[in-house]
């Protein structure tokens, strides 16, 4: 459970020089205003490094909610801002967070030291790992402006000569296959979803894995050279992601591997490997690319298979309107 954070002490009553709460105020606006102080002895900077809070794995926002209650007034103000801009926090140095959040470099400096870092630099290459893996930061939303241009970044990415060529490759595979097993775990499945629903529109027989409740065992077995299975893998994969490769490669299994490049050190498993970024300005990856690339995917294996995709989708076309399962285009 989050700590509860205080109310300002101002707020509790009249300042008061000699009480604890006010006179701890004091001290900190006197450090945080004094910059004509002369500089820090070497033992007491000493001292203040081996006060500093134990290395700890957690994400800063989780380290701020646990020592909020333990900071000074000044740092709070300088934590509540890191933490309403979690997502910008990989390029903001000290300097720019003291301006930012009304406090001193000297108040950072500390504040990051309480909470673990050693200085701004170590709490960039944190946000940045953290960003990286896909965890979600909140924060002040970005501009449209930014997240546009990030979308159309991904998107160029997706659709950049090598994945064109890739993309090509794949389709044939799919088209030719057997039996097309799609197969998508956590953040992959919508996306697995979404490409099974606009293969099976061309081709017989096209599954999803894993169906709700089930494993991937029983939907990889009986899978030969003349089939395919498409493995989606985003980032934050679950653990046993390389072995559902593995058995597939084992089989063996022609592979359709579609992920972020996160995942480039699977691609020597895949017979065709799709590189997608899921890069965001936001808190949450977008899969908006990643979208976009399954719908090119399915069109050309659909154009591949032309003569037998269109037979299919007449035939579906029909059921549609037998059994009027879809609304009169007139409303």
């Amino acid at each position: 459970m989050l700590s509860k954070r205080p109310s300002s002490p101002w707020s509790q009553q009249p300042p008061d020089a000699h009480h604890p709460l006010c006179a701890t105020a004091l001290v900190d606006c006197i450090r945080d205003n004094d910059s004509t102080r002369a500089p820090d002895d070497p033992s007491r900077a000493a001292a203040t490094a081996a006060t500093a809070a134990p290395m700890s794995t957690a994400p800063i926002g989780e380290r701020i909610d646990e020592a909020y209650v333990d900071l000074s007034p000044q740092e709070q103000r300088a934590a509540d801002f890191i933490l309403a801009h979690l997502a910008d926090l990989a390029v903001y140095n000290a300097t720019e967070l003291a301006r930012l959040s009304g406090v001193s470099k000297a108040t950072v400096s500390r504040l990051f030291r309480r909470l673990g870092f050693s200085d701004a630099k170590e709490v960039r290459a944190h946000a940045r790992i953290l960003r990286a893996e896909g965890v979600p930061l909140g924060g002040a939303s970005a501009a449209l402006t930014a997240h546009l241009a990030q979308e159309q970044s991904n998107i160029h990415h997706a659709f950049s000569s090598a994945n064109v060529e890739q993309l090509t490759r794949a389709a044939a595979l799919i088209a030719a296959a057997r039996r097309v097993v799609v197969i998508g775990l956590r953040n992959s499945y919508p996306v697995a979803l979404h490409l099974r629903q606009q293969l099976l529109q061309g081709l017989a027989d096209v599954r999803l894995a894993p169906q709700p409740g089930q494993s991937i065992g029983e939907e990889l077995a009986g899978l030969g050279p003349t089939d395919v299975a498409i493995v989606i893998g985003f980032r934050r994969r679950p653990d046993g992601f390389a072995r559902i490769l593995d058995a597939a490669h084992s089989a063996p299994v022609p592979i359709v591997l579609l992920a972020d490049p996160s995942a480039r050190r699977f691609s020597d498993r895949a017979s065709a490997w799709l590189e997608c970024p899921v890069d965001s300005v936001s808190a949450l990856d977008s899969y908006a690319a990643a979208n976009s690339l399954v719908s090119v995917l399915a069109s050309q294996t659909l154009a591949v298979a032309a003569r037998t995709s269109r037979t299919r989708i007449a035939s579906i076309n029909r059921l549609y309107s037998d059994l009027h399962e879809l609304e009169s285009p007139s409303g």
